[in-house]
């Protein structure tokens, strides 16, 4: 794996200079993003062979990375490992198994071997992944049909994005309740 970019995306310093610490010396090329927002850039920029992405970050989360990733044809091939010390807050997007999502899944904090073994998995994972049609390539011919199924597929994609929120925030409405009644 010599010569192999890896970007990790994550607000705490600690983690990513543990994960540093912890890959072969020389075999690697660490690429450190503080936030989601800086992390797309250099996603875009150096095309690494694997992104360890925090699911809680600043700016922009770790959700709509995953978002903007998986919904980009060449991005969407590079090896994840999502990493995150609330496995909750990643399932109420992304249900279990995360397999079946083609990524991999580290629980913080996380041992040497843990890391190599979530990136092993990531690699097989991606290779596993379905490749993406070019888009409009199942369209007919017509030329308005592939861009109408386009903007189909984005405003649906916008529409489950809501959804998602406002499930989260009616999980929020039903914890408040809960706990007033408890009082």
């Amino acid at each position: 794996m010599a010569g192999q970019k890896i970007l990790v995306i994550d607000d705490s310093k600690v983690i990513r200079v543990r994960v540093r610490e912890m890959l072969p010396q020389g075999n690697f090329e660490v690429l450190e993003a503080k936030d989601g927002e800086e992390g797309l850039k250099l996603i875009r920029q150096a095309r690494p062979n694997l992104i360890m992405l925090d699911f809680l970050l600043p700016k922009v989360s770790g959700w709509e990375v995953y978002q903007k990733v998986q919904a980009h044809p060449e991005l969407s091939k590079i090896p994840l490992v999502i990493m995150s010390g609330r496995e909750e807050e990643v399932m109420e997007k992304i249900p279990k198994p995360f397999e079946k999502h083609f990524f991999a899944f580290i629980a913080k904090p996380f041992e040497k071997k843990q890391l190599t073994e979530a990136i092993k998995s990531a690699m097989v994972l991606a290779k596993k992944k379905p490749v993406p049609e070019a888009p409009g390539a199942a369209a007919p011919s017509s030329g308005a049909g592939g861009a109408d199924i386009q903007a189909m597929t984005q405003q649906m994609a916008k529409m489950q994005a809501e959804i998602d929120t406002l499930k989260k925030q009616m999980t929020q409405v039903i914890t408040i309740i809960k706990q007033m009644k408890a009082k």
